[in-house]
């Protein structure tokens, strides 16, 4: 049975950065559960933040996967430099999705860390930009394929196709 990486803010667990929960209460997440799918995590609570925590943007050029190569920084609102953390929140769920057999992901997008398809600009004035979190971009060029919780269905038939016996 394929296992799932999920973000815990996803399933209802309040570990987002102001202390709230994220829930999709997709038809296929439920089912993933009942079928013991789901490896929940917050890349960023398994690390050691805490909630609620200071949000967080990545700054410099490009998004998470510059950030891992040195070249961007994930900065507090309040200046705090959270860089390392937020590289050991994406070696974390990266150890675990191993540990576990997942070859897919469903993380948060906007996220500093889980962001698939957006991450917000660095400026803290809400603008998005396309990028990739850090966690995100670590466990892709793992070969870990990242979806966002707007690609539930599409992330359900692609297991359905290569496994008939999934729905």
């Amino acid at each position: 049975m394929e296992r799932i990486l999920v973000s815990a803010c996803l399933l209802g667990s309040k570990v987002r950065y102001n202390g709230s929960y994220r829930l999709n209460d997709h038809p296929v997440l439920s089912r993933w559960q009942s079928e013991g799918r789901i490896v929940q995590i917050c890349p960023e609570v398994a690390a050691g933040f805490s909630t609620p925590r200071p949000p967080a943007e990545i700054q410099g050029s490009g998004d998470g996967h510059a950030v891992l190569r040195g070249g961007g920084r994930v900065i507090e609102r309040t200046g705090g430099d959270v860089t390392a953390l937020y590289r050991e929140a994406g070696q974390l769920a990266l150890d675990l999705a191993r540990e576990t057999g997942c070859r897919f992901a469903v993380l948060t997008d906007g996220s500093p860390s889980c962001g698939s398809s957006f991450i917000y600009d660095g400026s803290f004035s809400g603008s998005r930009i396309s990028g990739r979190g850090t966690t995100t971009a670590l466990l892709e060029e793992n070969g870990i394929r990242v979806f966002s919780e707007d690609q539930i269905d599409e992330l359900d038939d692609l297991l359905t196709r290569s496994d008939p016996n999934v729905a």
